[in-house]
């Protein structure tokens, strides 16, 4: 049968659609169900992590002495750029390092430089908790920490609680006032512990010993203050999670789950543009396993999901795990190249945030590992920054989206991804659709993830408009990415789409944000 009797054929069975998108090889179709109740997403999807890593706090976000700094020393082009994504939360202080991290370490007039046995240099602890809850209200975020459950003790944790958030009673708040801050710091989020299950964490737990450890942590650290929420690390894996949850479900409000899918740690190889395309339906999967976890032991809709570290590529550190072998502190610097952060990384991260929010009644937080330097959205160095391409997909999802997800149906036509276990079928169109409260207005997020194809996406809903604004991101090719000397490659832009009998033409390599009003 030929290509035009095909197209014939398919016109009859689909009257609606016009020829010229029939004729583009790949196709999809949204089906938006406006009759059904949207569902009020969390903002904490849009979170950010920062961990003592390299350049990501010294020389990324606190840079005392730099003109560029302010008498704090925060880097001030940093906290407008970060402003711009309203970044509503951020975790620190890791990460690994936080598994050795001794807080008070960090307080107080007087800080002494320590060994930080996690990534092998020298921490001068002058970033420390004040310094960071006072950096994070700056942007306009809520500080979340993660505390020190590999050599730390459930007794540091909650006297770290007393130091941020009592007023007056107890030798901790009195320090933090004496440290110059009367008022409490009022930290609201904290997490037990850092990937505890993890052989290369110091002070790595057994799945016997986390659930108890977790449980009497959370119970010194809530006799400090009942109001705060409560994490602790997990796995989308019955094996460790059923037993946490057993143990301690009852004092928790999240359980994080993290996610690296380009392994990059001791070979600096970033994977092409269709192997990302392969990773971009993982996240999805590895929620959808929590959730099932959460179900059958009866605390989904009691405890939510914070995927609380997160990004296509791990972090290049060799060594780090490998215990007797030297870790090779000056490969890190791989990790700032920014010809790695390309429109790959950009439609993942589109897909990423996609699947939390398709799946918010669950998900209630993920935070982008890391925002500054290494694999972050911004590059920093001494003269400047660099806004890479994810960093203008968290600006759109940020800026334009409605406050309601609205559930639908998307069918997509698939393209072949080769992969290390055989050939892999991704869907070529991922999609959102979020709305106001009052349903009249709507805005898609539309991704097109072929490298070189357009598709075709017809929508169900009646009566579109002749023209439609849309922001688009998309590069002059799948590999484009932003650098010192073209900071301006891959930017977001306006155009005008003009729908045919209800069906839009969606760019290779793309991500479109469009808003509609009924």
């Amino acid at each position: 049968m030929n290509h035009k009797i095909i197209l014939v054929c398919i016109c009859l069975l689909f009257p609606g659609l016009p020829a010229q998108v029939y004729s583009q090889k790949y196709k999809a179709f949204l089906d938006i169900r406006l009759d059904e109740a949207p569902l009020q997403y969390d903002r904490m999807i849009f979170g950010q992590f920062i961990e003592h890593f390299h350049r990501q706090v010294y020389g990324g976000i606190f840079e005392p002495g730099s003109p560029l700094s302010d008498e704090r020393g925060f880097r001030k082009d940093v906290i407008l750029a970060l402003r711009e994504l309203k970044v509503p939360v951020v975790r620190w202080p890791g990460g690994c390092f936080v598994s050795s991290y001794h807080w008070m370490n960090g307080v107080g007039p007087v800080r002494v430089p320590v060994y930080d046995k996690a990534w092998h240099v020298e921490d001068p602890n002058t970033f420390g908790t004040d310094e960071f809850v006072s950096w994070c209200r700056e942007i306009g975020a809520e500080p979340y920490i993660c505390t020190n459950a590999g050599t730390g003790t459930p007794e540091e944790m909650s006297e770290w609680v007393e130091y941020c958030n009592l007023r007056e009673m107890g030798k901790f708040a009195a320090m933090r006032r004496a440290n110059g801050f009367e008022e409490p710091h009022a930290v609201k989020y904290w997490s037990i512990g850092n990937e505890n299950y993890g052989a290369w964490e110091l002070g790595a737990k057994t799945v016997d010993e986390w659930g108890d450890f977790v449980r009497e942590s959370a119970k010194l650290m809530l006799n400090v203050d009942p109001t705060i929420h409560l994490f602790a690390a997990a796995l989308p894996d019955t094996a460790w999670t059923i037993p946490l949850l057993q143990r301690a479900g009852p004092y928790l409000d999240y359980i994080s789950i993290h996610g690296y899918w380009d392994r990059l740690q001791q070979v600096n190889d970033p994977s092409d543009y269709l192997s990302c395309m392969r990773f971009s339906v993982m996240p999805e999967r590895r929620i959808l396993n929590t959730i099932r976890i959460l179900e059958e032991t009866g605390y989904a809709g009691k405890i939510r999901i914070a995927f609380d570290e997160w990004n296509l590529r791990s972090w290049h550190h060799p060594g780090h795990g490998l215990h007797r072998e030297q870790q090779d502190i000056a490969a890190r610097d791989l990790n700032d190249l920014n010809s790695t952060y390309t429109m790959a990384d950009a439609i993942f991260t589109a897909c990423f945030l996609n699947a939390c929010l398709r799946q918010s009644d669950h998900v209630a937080m993920a935070c982008m590992a890391p925002v500054v330097n290494t694999r972050g959205p911004l590059y920093v160095y001494p003269e400047g920054l660099v806004k890479r391409t994810t960093y203008h997909v968290m600006y759109m999802y940020a800026n334009y989206l409605q406050p309601f997800v609205i559930p639908c149906d998307l069918h997509s036509d698939v393209f072949r991804v080769p992969g290390p276990g055989g050939d892999t079928n991704i869907p070529v169109v991922d999609a959102i659709v979020t709305c106001s409260e009052d349903r009249k207005t709507l805005t898609l997020s539309l991704v097109n993830r072929h490298p070189d194809q357009e598709a075709g996406c017809r929508l169900s809903l009646p009566d579109l408009p002749d023209s439609l604004q849309a922001y688009v991101l998309q590069g002059d090719s799948p590999d484009a990415f932003n650098d010192v000397d073209a900071p301006g490659r891959v930017v977001p832009e306006t155009r005008t789409l003009r729908p045919r009998n209800g069906s839009l033409s969606l760019p290779p390599h793309s991500l479109l944000m469009i808003t509609i009003k009924r």
